[in-house]
């Protein structure tokens, strides 16, 4: 009887140390991918974040001219190429980030870049706005706190 209680012991610390470093790994992939340089954080402050920051701006304004609506089709397609990237290369580490990446994002910015295309303010704004929910929710599962 003693064999089997250290037994069960054994065996939650063994399943307890998986489990860690299981979420170990997960948590790497989240900053970095497998076999690229770029990390996660990189792509995030330099292709998502200015483009997210220019359609802000861009559609808080209202584009004046065809000029001012293709930078925002611009801005739109990067952001949806990115969603693309942020999956890619072992990225996704669970289903809030492929939620979020995979399926908001990519349709959120398709549906801006329809909008923005068919110079429809306000329909461009409503996507936009349902676009940027999904950051939210990955970074709320994902982004460390300060």
């Amino acid at each position: 009887m003693h064999f089997f209680k250290h037994s069960r012991i054994t065996a939650i610390l063994c399943v307890a140390t998986l489990t860690l470093a299981t979420v170990g790994a997960v948590n790497a992939q989240v900053k970095k991918g497998k076999s690229r340089p770029a990390k996660t954080s990189q792509l995030m402050k330099g292709l998502i974040k200015p483009n997210c920051d220019a359609l802000k701006k861009g559609l808080d304004a209202g584009p004046e001219d065809d000029k001012a609506w293709a930078a925002l089709g611009v801005n739109a397609s990067i952001l949806n190429e990115g969603s693309y990237l942020l999956m890619d290369d072992g990225r996704c580490p669970d289903g809030v980030w492929a939620e979020s990446a995979s399926k908001t994002l990519r349709k959120g910015s398709a549906d801006l870049l329809a909008a923005i295309e068919s110079k429809d303010l306000s329909a461009a704004k409503a996507s936009f706005g349902s676009m940027t929910k999904s950051c939210g929710a990955c970074h709320d599962a994902h982004k460390e706190k300060k």
